[in-house]
């Protein structure tokens, strides 16, 4: 049966105007992406099929160009659409904290870490620099690798920090086997961090460690 003859509130497009894009399953939100299905499978069930075939959405959204354009169904059109809307989601989240509070907006922030830095395959450190009102000014990438007390070089954030006029700063760092869990050398970082950047009048807001779907804040675990 084709989805134009299912009932309007099963199709993908029609149930996202009724109910909104959280009502869909990851399926049917990949078949309003892929538009069309093959002979003999409609748009949803060729997602079914790339989701079971990979593991799940994430797994399917993070493949290389040759994995992507190798999946039945998709090509190179489909890959460079689906890293325009990555893209998009990901300056979204930027704009959301450049246009509110970044301390009232918790969630937003960590948000934005977190699609920015856990799909890394090794460890990455970052700043977050905000300026009086705690708005971002700027997100960068610093250190690569592994993340210990001799990889991660107070000086050079301190640096990044007067170079940008910066009045705080969230660092963060990912961890990629998932587990967000900080470590104690995670903790001697941030108090190094903290000294090192108040001798410049600069605070540390936070130290938040990104695993697979959850984050870590050394702030709130009473570390600053």
């Amino acid at each position: 049966m084709s989805i134009r003859d299912w009932p309007d509130d099963e199709r993908p497009r029609e149930k996202l105007l009724q109910r909104g894009a959280a009502a869909l399953s990851d399926a049917e939100l990949l078949a309003i992406f892929l538009r069309v299905g093959v002979p003999g499978r409609s748009a949803v069930d060729l997602a079914r099929d790339m989701l079971k075939e990979h593991g799940g959405l994430r797994q399917l959204l993070e493949l290389d160009e040759a994995a992507f354009c190798a999946t039945r169904g998709l090509g190179q059109a489909k890959y460079v659409q689906l890293q325009a809307v990555l893209e998009l989601a990901h300056r979204h989240l930027k704009d959301t904290l450049q246009r509110t509070d970044a301390i009232q907006s918790v969630a937003d922030t960590r948000r934005y870490l977190m699609a920015k830095m856990r799909h890394h395959p090794h460890e990455v450190f970052s700043c977050l620099f905000l300026d009086n009102k705690h708005r971002v000014i700027q997100y960068e990438e610093l250190f690569f690798g592994t993340i210990d007390s001799s990889a991660v070089h107070p000086r050079q954030v301190v640096k990044r920090a007067l170079h940008h006029n910066a009045a705080a700063v969230i660092v963060a760092h990912n961890h990629p086997s998932g587990v967000a869990e900080p470590s104690r050398a995670d903790e001697a970082i941030t108090l190094r961090l903290k000294e090192a950047l108040a001798t410049v009048d600069v605070r540390l807001l936070d130290h938040v460690v990104v695993g697979d779907g959850q984050t870590v804040s050394l702030a709130e675990r009473g570390v600053l």
